[in-house]
């Protein structure tokens, strides 16, 4: 059951990157319970977008508001805005040397335990059932914990790193910045079958994309079109196989209009 009041919403948000404008007065409501896809050609604002949601410094956010449950999180910092339940999966993951996937994982679930008025920790033996029972539905081997993250990593090990942390922390809203990008097939299908099963009525996911292959695995309900810094369309899952088949250019139209 969706909630009845918005978990995530953005109110004609603009931002810069280096004072040049790039998102232009988004507006987009992401409830739990919901998948929506947001699409683009490059240089459209996508990943401007997920970075400025997540309170990347480098990105100004100029006019709007970005509210999380009712508050606006736009004073909050990246982890503050991660212990509230908001989560980015990076279309480029960071390696962190000397910190190994287990050890970052309980840290984090920690203080997102303590945001959730959880003071304590979770034992030891149920942290580790927890991540090994998650590990299993990404199909990565046990010793995966042991590892620094990234560090070393594939593209597909990177990603399925990503959406193990989202795995464990439970987050209200998961922002997958083009999870897609450098996955061969049997990665892709990996990840996005993780992804779907952890969707459910506590989750709601923006699924950043340019490519409509990863929505033949992840099915979206809402599908939108960022052009220029807007979004100039929205509709559902027939709207991505509009722009398998016809691309951007009829989109950019519209825009134009």
């Amino acid at each position: 059951m969706v909630s009845a009041k918005p978990t995530l919403e953005i109110r004609d948000l603009h931002v810069a990157v280096e004072g040049k404008p790039i998102l232009k007065g988004l507006s987009l409501v992401v409830n739990k319970g919901e998948i929506h896809a947001l699409m683009g050609p490059n240089g459209s604002g996508k990943s401007t977008l997920a970075n400025a949601l997540m309170g990347n410094p480098k990105y100004e956010i100029t006019s709007g508001s970005i509210v999380l449950n009712g508050v606006d999180v736009l004073e909050m910092s990246p982890d503050e805005r991660g212990r509230k339940g908001l989560f980015l999966a990076f279309q480029y993951p960071t390696a962190i040397p000397g910190v190994s996937v287990a050890n970052f994982l309980r840290m984090a679930l920690t203080a997102r335990r303590k945001e959730m008025g959880i003071e304590k920790p979770l034992p030891p033996k149920e942290f580790r059932t927890l991540v090994k029972e998650k590990m299993a539905l990404l199909k990565m081997d046990d010793s995966f914990a042991a590892r620094y993250i990234n560090d070393g990593f594939s593209g597909g090990e990177k990603k399925r790193a990503e959406i193990l942390q989202m795995a464990v922390l439970q987050p209200e809203i998961a922002i997958l910045d083009e999870t897609d990008s450098g996955l061969d097939i049997d990665a892709l299908r990996i990840v996005s079958e993780g992804v779907n099963a952890l969707s459910g009525p506590n989750l709601g996911v923006l699924l950043i994309t340019h490519y409509q292959r990863i929505l033949n695995y992840i099915k979206p309900q809402f599908v939108h079109v960022l052009v220029d810094g807007r979004i100039v369309k929205s509709g559902g899952p027939e709207l991505a196989h509009e722009l398998e088949a016809q691309g951007y250019d009829w989109v950019r139209e519209i825009q134009a209009a």
